[in-house]
């Protein structure tokens, strides 16, 4: 259970860290780089989904005596939709609303986001401890590094722009971590859920999985292919690769 602690707040740290960026740069990253820093996400959130999280549910499921492609399929597909209505919902509202509304529906957008990879890390963690071998310590730290790592860019697009608009940096700095708190807290409740529903994993680990797909190809998947078409797909795969390497090889 130790462990699971402090898987869920890695990626916490990694959120506020990447909002510690207001502190310490005059002008924020460069835009490049940033890209770069989100292609290369991309590329890890899409093989965790897949090697971290489809794959142990189709296992767990198929331990239980389930068609191992009924969670995963059905799972994945309720995650991504949940996540696609919220987003319909939130863009509606944003277009109606003020300057400072538009301010909290980014914080609050990017904290919801933060939920599913809550839930990832929760639902891998419970895998671990159900201790029926579909998840490994290694390949659950993996997919919360890979998390850790995605969550860099995430803190820094909260807090840079915040700074930019006006907002004092402490301030700016507190509104990157809070966006990040949701991530630990929706970790703990999976864990908790999970042990009282074994059953439920595989539908939590794929459901984990259908939304953090869906956060790639909404979120960051069009910003590489529109500015970065050859270079930024280069880092999209390379992310892939690196998170592939790491579950394998760690797992």
């Amino acid at each position: 259970m130790h462990e699971a602690i402090k898987g869920l707040l890695v990626p916490f740290f990694g959120t506020s860290l990447g909002a510690a960026a207001v502190l310490v740069l005059k002008s924020g990253l460069p835009a490049r780089v940033s890209g770069f820093l989100s292609d290369a996400a991309a590329g890890i959130m899409a093989a965790a989904s897949v090697f971290s999280l489809l794959l142990p549910a189709a296992a767990l499921a198929e331990t239980a005596g389930v068609a191992p492609w009924l969670p995963a399929c059905m799972g994945f597909l309720l995650g991504a939709g949940l996540l696609a209505l919220w987003d319909r919902l939130s863009l509606r509202n944003e277009r109606t609303g003020s300057v400072s509304h538009a301010t909290r529906m980014l914080v609050l957008s990017v904290s919801l986001h933060n939920i599913p990879e809550g839930m990832a890390v929760g639902a891998a963690y419970a895998g671990l401890l159900s201790g029926q071998g579909t998840v490994t310590a290694m390949s659950a730290f993996a997919l919360v590094l890979g998390i850790a790592l995605q969550n860099l860019p995430e803190g820094a697009i909260i807090s840079l722009p915040l700074h930019a608009s006006g907002v004092r940096r402490g301030k700016a700095f507190l509104y990157g971590v809070a966006s990040g708190v949701s991530e630990p807290i929706a970790g703990a409740l999976t864990i908790a859920l999970a042990r009282f529903a074994v059953p439920a994993l595989p539908w939590l680990l794929s459901f984990a999985a259908g939304a953090m797909a869906y956060v790639t190809g909404f979120e960051l998947l069009p910003d590489t292919l529109e500015n970065r078409p050859l270079a930024g797909t280069l880092f999209v795969l390379f992310g892939f690769a690196l998170m592939t390497g790491m579950d394998l090889l760690l797992g």
